[in-house]
Parts: structure tokens; C-alpha cells; sequence
């Protein structure tokens, strides 16, 4: 364990981190990107219609010859794009010649932290109690962060890149790893990584009935409302707080697993939904256990940040928290 601090001469900017080959969290994350000291250099901007810039326009001291032989690339970014192949798409070539993503210029970042606050309760039944402890999940109903930094969290996504799986920083390159995510959330990192199959609207009505206790006719009409195999969050708290007050503990306990992960770990770009492949994780309630959870939540953050470093995305699903909290 290590930390230290980087200062830029040009800007004054301090950078703290802590473990850097290693680690990916807390202080290390109290950073802000300095668009501005990053973009000053001697790049001359004439561009083709993709926006390459050939390296003979890249500095005006090069000679014609140092020119031929480089290849081509982008300004402020990679010159070399065979192992950055999406750059092309990346946010931050955008950003470059000064276009956001949008007239907010960052991403809206997916937090139900304050919902889960009203949503979980303080205690629950035993009956259920049991079935959630041994799910391995119990740690989320008190690790939400009420309040998510959008511009933060938008200045690290502007620093991702999906090939690598980490961001690239001045310093060099950081991830999120497995053991973050067992200290930072509690999960268990080892055992079962099963990725629920995709399921039809008709399946996702056929689960709701089997799993969660309801009448054909409401899942239909659900399902249909949502347009799409999914589920609203509102809608599993509202079947949580009825079969708990009807002791129907199977019921309530498959519906509050599904509105806890939905609401954390696996986080819709919607923000209201859930989709319903995951209820198939919950059908056996004592075998739920064997989960990798943790391996689950951060394969699940690394796709949403490789969909939000592009600039066509303007949402970032997935847990924030683990790129923002405190160990």
C-alpha cells in the first residue's frame, strides 16, 4: 500500500491517489478533468471528414520524412488505433473539437438511493430475513450513496475505454477490480457467474406468475405497459408490501431481491425497470447463495461505462456507487 500526490506545473491541479496498479476507489476517485490545460498543445486542426488528423499537420516541426513514416491518428488522442479501435466513437474525440454530449455536457447517472432509503425497511421478518442473509445480497440495503456526483462521475466515463476495461489517466491506467467490490459492497466474489438468458415478454408474464405470486391478467397488462421483458421497481415494492402483509414469505422475498438488485447493482439506463431475466435468479431462494454476486455487479458496470464512453449515449447504468464511495 502506497499513496502520493501529482501536481500539473501548467494548472496547479492536484491528483491523490492510493494503490494506483491496483486499486480503483475512494480518495482516487476526487478528481476533476481539467478540459482545458489538457487540450493547449501545437496540434494544428485541419482534419478529414471523420475527424483523423494525418500526422504530417500534427506538429509544424515535424519533417516530411518523421511524417511518412507514423501513422495516422487523433488529436488529443491516440495515434496508434489499433488496440483503441472504437475511438472513432469515443466521447472524448468529440469533446476535443468542443462538442458535449448535450446541452446538460454530462451524463445522467442512474441513483436510487434515496428511493431504496424509503423502500427497505429497517427490519424484516424473520422468514425473510433468513432467505436474504444467505442470498449473499443483504450487505445493499445500507450501501447506496443518497447523492451521485454527475460531473465526477462524467469526467472518469470520459476517461474509459472499453478495449482495455480501465481508464486512462495522466498517471496511467486504473480499474475497478473484484477485490473493490468485495470491500466496498460486501459481495461474494466467488462461486457461480451465471448471466440469465434473455427472455420474450411472454416469459417474463409466465415469471411473474410463478415467481412472484400474481394473477395472469395484472402480468399481461404490466408487461405490456413496460413494453419490453421488464419490470417496474414501483411495481415489485407494491408486490413486496402485499404478500409480506399476507405472509406469502416466498413471494415478498423473491420481490424485494429483485427490487434491491434492480435498484443497485443491476441498474437500468431507464431508471424505473428492471429486466425480467434476472427474476430467474431468484426462483431457488436457498440456492441463490452460490452467486458470484460481486463478479455480476462489475461485469455489469464495465459493459454500461463502455456504453456510456461512446458519444452517442447520454445515460450510465449500472451501481455508481462503487465509482464514487469512500472505503
Amino acid at each position: 500500500m502506497y499513496t502520493g500526490t501529482l501536481k500539473s506545473k501548467s494548472s496547479g491541479l492536484k491528483i491523490v491517489y492510493r494503490n494506483t496498479s491496483l486499486k480503483c476507489s475512494g480518495l482516487l476517485f476526487f478528481w476533476t478533468l481539467n478540459r482545458k490545460s489538457s487540450r493547449k498543445s501545437s496540434v494544428v486542426r485541419r482534419r478529414g471528414a471523420d475527424g483523423r488528423i494525418p500526422v504530417r499537420t500534427l506538429d509544424r516541426g515535424a519533417s516530411s520524412s518523421a511524417a511518412a513514416a507514423e501513422p495516422t491518428g487523433y488529436p488529443g488522442g491516440p495515434y496508434d488505433t489499433s488496440l483503441l479501435v472504437k475511438y472513432e466513437h469515443h466521447v472524448a474525440r468529440h469533446i476535443w473539437f468542443g462538442e458535449e454530449r448535450g446541452p446538460k455536457k454530462e451524463l445522467k447517472v442512474a441513483g436510487h438511493g434515496l428511493k431504496l432509503n424509503s423502500r427497505v425497511p429497517l427490519a424484516l421478518p424473520p422468514q425473510m430475513e433468513s432467505w436474504v442473509s444467505r442470498s449473499g445480497l443483504a450487505s445493499l440495503q445500507r450501501t447506496s450513496l443518497n447523492k451521485i456526483d454527475t460531473n465526477l462521475v462524467s469526467a472518469f466515463v470520459e476517461r474509459w475505454h472499453l478495449e482495455t476495461s480501465s481508464f486512462h489517466m495522466p498517471f496511467g491506467e486504473m480499474s475497478i477490480t473484484l477485490d473493490d467490490v468485495a470491500c466496498l459492497l460486501h459481495l461474494p466474489i466467488r462461486g457461480i457467474f451465471w448471466s440469465p438468458q434473455d427472455v420474450t415478454e411472454e416469459l417474463a408474464v409466465e415469471l411473474a406468475v410463478d415467481y412472484l405470486g400474481v394473477s395472469q391478467s395484472q402480468a399481461q397488462s404490466h408487461v405490456r405497459s413496460c413494453r419490453g421483458s421488464y419490470y417496474k421497481l414501483e411495481w415489485l415494492y407494491d408486490i413486496f408490501v402485499h404478500h409480506r402483509a399476507a405472509s406469502s414469505w416466498a413471494y415478498a422475498t423473491r420481490a424485494y431481491l429483485l427490487m434491491l438488485v434492480g435498484s443497485t447493482i443491476f441498474a437500468d439506463k431507464t431508471f424505473t425497470l428492471v429486466e425480467a431475466r434476472y427474476l430467474l435468479l431468484f426462483r431457488d431462494l436457498d440456492g441463490c447463495s452460490g452467486y458470484s454476486w460481486g463478479a455480476a455487479a462489475l461485469v455489469t458496470l464495465y459493459r454500461y461505462l463502455g456504453d456510456a464512453s461512446m458519444y452517442s449515449c447520454k445515460q450510465l447504468g449500472g451501481y455508481p456507487t462503487l465509482l464514487q464511495i469512500q472505503p
